[in-house]
Formats: C-alpha cells, structure tokens, sequence
C-alpha cells in the first residue's frame, strides 16, 4: 500500500511576547479540526484515492501540542501527502502563514482554511493582501465548508494538481446525513475536561453587524438529524468521552433542535450513562416552548448567553435587535431554576459608551442578573463582517496587525473613548466582575440555585486568571501554559537560555501560585456555605421573581433614554396582553 499523508493542524496564535499561545491541557476543543479529521476518515474508507492508497490522517490542535514542522515533512517526503491549516481564525492568520511559509520552504504542499479566508473573500470586493501573499507563496487557499468537497481537494493534493483556490462560499452545502466530527481520545484527553465538541447546525438567521458566522455559514439554519447527533455521542462514549460542547452559534434557532434533543434524551436511557451538553444560545430562547425543559433533560448542564449589552441604543447600532433587556431576568433565570450553569459574553465599546457609562452598567448587571460567569470582549470588526466590510469601504483606521483581532485587544478608534481608556474600561470590566466581594456573591447564588459550588470556584478562577496572570482570553486559556523558545513570532529575537528558562518557570511558579492562593480563598468560602443549612435559601435582587412592578423599580430599566423606552414598550405590550386575556376570558 502507498501511503499519503493528510496533516491537519488547528494552529493557535502570538501572545503580546510573540510567543505562540500553547498549555500542557487546553479548554477549548476544536471543532473544525474534529469535522475534517471525520470527513478525511470517511474519504479513507471510501478509497477515494484508490484501492492500493493508504490515506494516513494526522490531526493536531496547536493549543496544546507542539507542531514540529521538519519532523511532518520528513514524514511526508518519505511517502506524498499535504498539509492542512484548519479552522485559521483572523488572529490565527499570521502564525498560520509562518507555519505555511516553513513547510513550503522544504517544498511541502500547504492549504489555509477557516473563517478569516472565508469571511473575507465574502465579504470583501478585492482579495486582501495577506491572501494574495499565501497565493505567491504557492499556498492553497480553501474558503466555505469541506463536506462534499473533501474528495476534490485531496484527489488533486495526490496527484500534486492542487488549485490556488477552492472556492466555495456560493454553495454551502447540505449537512445532514455526512460524516459525523471525531477525535480519537489521545486527542480529547488533551483539554482539561476531556471534552469534544461537534455541531448539531450552522447558520444564523439574525444580522448583528460584528458578527461572521452569517457571512461564513449564512442566515439559513443547516442541521445535522437527531439520529446523526446520537451517533457522535454514542460514538465518543464508546471511548470515555462524556463531555461534548455543541458549537452552533445559536442551538435555539437550529430547526431541528427538537428533534436532536429528543435524540439524547432517548441515548440516555438507551446507554444508562451521564453525558453533560454545552450549547450557546439567544437571549429569547426562553420563549421557544419547551426548549430549557428539553435541553436539560438531554443533558445540557453549561449555557452560553450572547447577552451582549444592556443598552438597547447599543444593541441596535449592531443590530442586534432580538437582544430586549426587558427578557434578560425573566431567561437567565429560567436557566438557573433547573440549576444550570450560566456564562454570558459583554461586549465593550459600543459607539455609546464611557469608561464610566461602562462600569456604571456592570455594576447594574451584577446587582439585577444572575449570571454565574461573564465574559468581556472588545467590539472588533473581525474580517468576515459587516462592520469590518464598512471600515475597510470607509477607510477607516483598522488595527494592521491581525494577530489583535483576538477580541481582547483595540483594533479601531473609538469615537468617545482614547485606546487607553478602552482599554482602562477592559480590564476594570473583569476587576470589577471577578472581586473578592462578587466572587462570593456568586458562590452564594450557585449555592442557593443548584449550581456545583466547586465548578463555581474553578470557573471564577479560570476566567479571572487568564486576564490577570495570563493575559489572554478565557476563551484560549488552558492549564499550565507552555512555551517553546524556538518558536517565536518573526521580528522578537531568540532569548539565550539563561534568559529564557529561569524567567519561564518563574512565571509558571508565579502564576500558578497565585492562581491556588485564589482558590484556596473562595473555598474556604464555599466550605462555609455548605456547612450553612441557611445558605440554601440565600436570595438577592438578582435571584427575586420576575414581577410585573418590576420595571418601574429597577436600574436596568431606567439608566438610559433607550432603556426607559424598552420597558415602556414592554409595559404596553404587557398591557395588551392582558386586556385581550379579560376579553378572551
């Protein structure tokens, strides 16, 4: 048998010190990477290559392993094959092209894609520079989904006819009934929670400006079949792997969540054992009859909430209109009844907002909503959307480094706001979130509503830590961060060895000692609730039953002129409701 060789690498990105972004166990598995290596394993089966042609798959995430580039093109030389860059997100895009720029200089075959190809070739009238530098290189570039296609691309990769471009963002294809995403477990057991993650759908029907999921995977809802999903689940816990985080943008408006739900509901009884479901969703998915009630009983035990903002001025600049403040209680609540997690993304620097304005809400959201962890990002014009496409037409100034567009770093000018105060406004964002006095706020609330207590403190820490000691987002944080000295961002000199080590495991020393003395804090705090019988029936205003009176008392409802408005609209509509109610009655 010929062997040929398929390499996919998720690829992580620099932090500030040019160093790429690496941990011994990260948190976030990649979904892109799993849904390719499923895609590659059913080509192999099907013998696209032919009979006598052993397609051998290689799948890394960067985040937590080392890619050693000399070594897989050795491998690949010995035999044929092709590198894959997958799921290369705008801030990944840089250390994608150096990793691309190695293997092409020892004459390997390289594609990039994801969403920073996709979503600008979209969205933009002319190909970016940095695209047309990939094509000079004689990089392949690969835009829109790989389901249906994956045969095309790694037929002419074998017979060394690869295209400069593979376009496909005209034609996203139909997902139901393909492939199912897989990573075997020496792959999962490298996140800390032994967690996989799939997507049950794609697309997005809403059209909030800063976004890119509807420009990548479009506004219509694409779905895999309950069955399909059953089988992903049934097919991970076959190898011990009971975690899974479903990455549709929004699960509540995938058309099919019913019956997916209805699917993991009947594996549970069918497998009698315990598998817990991560799913992100809208902020009115509580209006969706029976949606909360059938996510739990499946199994859903974390919730993403795009809750974004609380003013409503905000929220309409981007278009986010099926954000109401006047249903942020009334959903994170009914999350929290039935004792699920909660986790909430806030963005920062809304046309409309100070320094000022900014922690004045934070204060109002930790005071009036229940959410157990909150995410903080800056409004970015990622490439790939609506608000980068009308900077880019305007000529407005953009951040040219892309290696920022990580959400954690200004990338525009900001109309009230200096960088230095945005970014002032960022970090007191997460101080003022994560202090001492909310930390226990928190874990009285976990407590008081069903929330494991110990995963409180793990994620308070987690989320905290990553800002203060690690300086990167949550989002792409891990456990005990690792670092290479000879991988280093093009332009940052090579540190000596005397330099490099001792400051290193200093800092691994450092952080992580600060990072125990805050767990050890918050829990002897969370030893004193449990010890508390009355700590059951803690309450606050936040934790208070919805009410009708409500929005006349409140903050939230009252610190804007637009806010005063979206509760006096709900008032009238609450008003017609029951007059229509009397008439019926």
């Amino acid at each position: 048998m010929q062997k040929f060789h398929l390499v996919l690498v998720k690829p992580s990105h620099y932090d500030d010190d040019g160093y790429v972004i690496q941990w011994w166990r990260s948190s976030m598995p990649s979904n892109t990477l799993a849904s390719m290596a499923g895609l590659a394993q059913d080509s192999n089966e099907r013998c696209v290559l032919g009979e006598k042609v052993d397609l051998r798959i290689h799948a890394y995430d960067e985040t937590n392993t080392r890619i050693n580039v000399p070594r897989l093109a050795r491998l690949i030389k010995r035999n044929r094959g092709v590198v894959g860059l997958v799921g290369v997100q705008s801030n990944q895009y840089p250390h994608a092209m150096d990793l691309a720029r190695e293997f092409r200089k020892l004459d390997v075959p390289v594609a990039i894609g994801g969403f920073h190809v996709s979503g600008t070739i979209a969205m933009l009238d002319e190909m970016p520079t940095e695209l047309k530098e990939a094509l000079d290189l004689g990089i392949t570039l690969f835009a829109g989904e790989a389901e249906h296609r994956l045969d095309e691309f790694l037929i002419d990769a074998y017979n060394g006819e690869l295209k400069p471009l593979y376009n496909f963002m005209d034609d996203l294809p139909d997902i139901s009934d393909t492939p199912i995403p897989f990573l075997p477990i020496e792959r999962v057991k490298r996140s800390t929670t032994t967690q996989t993650s799939f997507d049950a759908g794609r697309g997005c029907p809403f059209e909030c400006s800063f976004c890119t999921i509807i420009n990548v995977q479009g506004r219509k809802s694409r779905y895999r079949s309950g069955e399909d999903v059953a089988n992903i689940v049934k097919r991970n816990l076959s190898q011990g792997v009971k975690r899974f985080f479903i990455t549709d943008d929004n699960f509540a408006r995938n058309r099919n969540w019913e019956e997916i739900l209805e699917a993991l509901i009947s594996l549970k009884e069918e497998v009698d054992i315990r598998f817990n479901l991560v799913i992100q969703v809208d902020t009115l998915c509580h209006k969706i009859p029976n949606f909360i009630d059938k996510c739990v009983e499946a199994g859903v035990k974390r919730v993403f909430i795009g809750l974004e903002n609380i003013n409503p001025e905000n929220l309409k600049k981007v278009k986010k209109r099926q954000n109401r403040i006047t249903e942020y209680r009334t959903m994170v609540q009914a999350w929290k009844n039935l004792g699920v997690f909660t986790i909430a993304g806030y963005i920062l620097g809304f046309p409309n907002d100070t320094k000022e304005s900014i922690l004045h809400d934070i204060e109002i959201l930790k005071r009036e909503i229940p959410i157990d962890l909150l995410e903080f990002f800056y409004l970015t014009p990622l490439p790939g959307s609506e608000d980068h496409k009308n900077m880019v037409e305007s000529g407005a100034y953009l951040e040219p480094d892309l290696n920022k567009y990580d959400l954690c770093h200004v990338c525009c000018k900001h109309p009230k706001m200096s960088k230095e105060e945005w970014e002032e406004a960022y970090m007191a964002a997460w101080e003022s979130y994560y202090s001492d006095e909310h930390s226990v706020t928190l874990l009285k609330r976990a407590r008081a509503t069903g929330v494991n207590t110990g995963k409180m403190v793990a994620g308070i820490t987690s989320f905290y830590g990553s800002i203060a000691f690690e300086h990167v987002h949550p989002l792409e944080s891990g456990f005990i961060r690792r670092k290479s000295r000879r991988q280093r961002r093009s332009g940052f000199p090579r540190e000596s060895i005397l330099e490099f080590y001792p400051k290193y495991w200093a800092s691994v020393f450092y952080k992580n000692y600060q990072l125990l003395m805050r767990v050890a804090k918050l829990h002897r705090v969370r030893r004193a609730l449990l010890k508390d019988p009355s700590s059951k029936n803690y309450t606050d205003l936040a934790l208070e039953k919805v009410t009708d009176n409500e929005i006349a008392l409140l903050e939230l409802y009252n610190v804007t002129d637009s806010a005063k408005a979206a509760a006096a609209k709900e008032m009238k509509r609450k008003a017609r409701s029951e007059r229509r109610r009397a008439v019926a009655e």
